[in-house]
């Protein structure tokens, strides 16, 4: 299957970038290289894109597509949460600029093989590195009603959780649930049907909980962010694209953890603890994609950029 993928915010990310065309940049989410483009187009031959990605299909796609750049590119495959190793691989201390766009590309989507569409039907994989063992059908057929619960309300903020997860684990007791349109059929019989009626498909909730917890998205992602911004250059930027709320708050409270570390009680005068912030933010708000992409994309319309920039 060929490896295609529309990349959100791109023009919004070459900015808030501000790429240097010497500087050392890194694509965390590599992808099909679709962000990579715009930043190797705007580096020299002496600047240098590393690219990292869990998913070699990605390496190997973004590799072929970026080729034709004449900019020096290292592609590596890893999780983005661990920046500090690989760097330290690489005998590189600082990078000038970062970039992470979280969530499943849409190539992962529409292969069928690898599980994560709750639009077809397809072995429960969502496996972002098919290197890794652990997959959605661990999380269906072993857990229990109260752990299935606490992922699918915490990971999927949906209402039902409680039905959903003894409704699973009802039907497994049969035999061990196989597919995708499996877990589809018993989330629809799990959730009422006037509750169904409107709204996003009453399997989308579940299915993110479910690729959240086998992936463990949200801890990659809390250790990710004070780790790309530890590494970062003297003005050296890190963009961040996040689709759900889930996301977006991690990344929030972590920058502005940076912007004031202060841990001083609240009542007291003057800062004691000299604790002094070493990132300012490039916008206060995300920055969302415009009607106008939302339109030609939309699987864009729950993303939004934060642009944090290293003092």
């Amino acid at each position: 299957m060929e490896f295609k993928h529309t990349s959100v915010l791109f023009e919004e990310c070459m900015e808030g970038l501000n790429i240097r065309p010497d500087g050392i940049y890194v694509d965390g989410t590599l992808g099909g290289g679709g962000h990579s483009s715009g930043i190797c187009e705007r580096l020299g031959e002496d600047g240098l894109l590393i690219g990292i990605d869990r998913d070699r299909d990605a390496l190997d796609a973004a590799s072929a597509r970026l080729e034709k750049y004449p900019c020096r590119k290292i592609f590596v495959q890893s999780n983005y949460s661990d920046i500090k190793d690989v760097l330290d691989d690489l005998g590189i201390e600082e990078i000038d600029g970062a970039l992470l766009d979280l969530g499943v590309s849409s190539f992962q989507l529409d292969n069928p093989e690898r599980g994560f569409s709750y639009m077809q039907d397809a072995p429960l994989d969502m496996r972002m590195s098919q290197d890794d063992d652990f997959t959605a059908y661990d999380v269906v057929n072993t857990y229990d009603a109260e752990e299935l619960r606490n992922i699918i309300h915490k990971y999927g903020e949906e209402r039902w959780a409680s039905r959903i997860a003894d409704f699973i684990v009802k039907a497994r007791k049969d035999k061990p649930l196989e597919t995708t349109a499996e877990l589809v059929d018993i989330i629809k019989a799990a959730i009422p049907a006037a509750a169904r009626r409107d709204g996003p498909h009453p399997a989308k909730r579940t299915f993110q909980a479910i690729r959240i917890e086998v992936n463990d998205e949200l801890g990659q992602l809390e250790r990710a962010i004070d780790e790309f911004c530890d590494v970062l250059a003297p003005g050296g930027r890190l963009c961040v694209i996040t689709f759900h709320s889930l996301e977006d708050r991690i990344v929030k409270d972590i920058i502005n953890k940076r912007i004031n570390p202060c841990t001083c009680p609240k009542e007291f005068p003057v800062c004691v603890c000299g604790k002094v912030g070493d990132i300012k933010k490039k916008s206060n708000k995300p920055i969302p994609p415009s009607a106008e992409e939302v339109e030609a994309n939309p699987r864009s319309r729950s993303a939004k950029l934060r642009v944090a920039e290293k003092k």
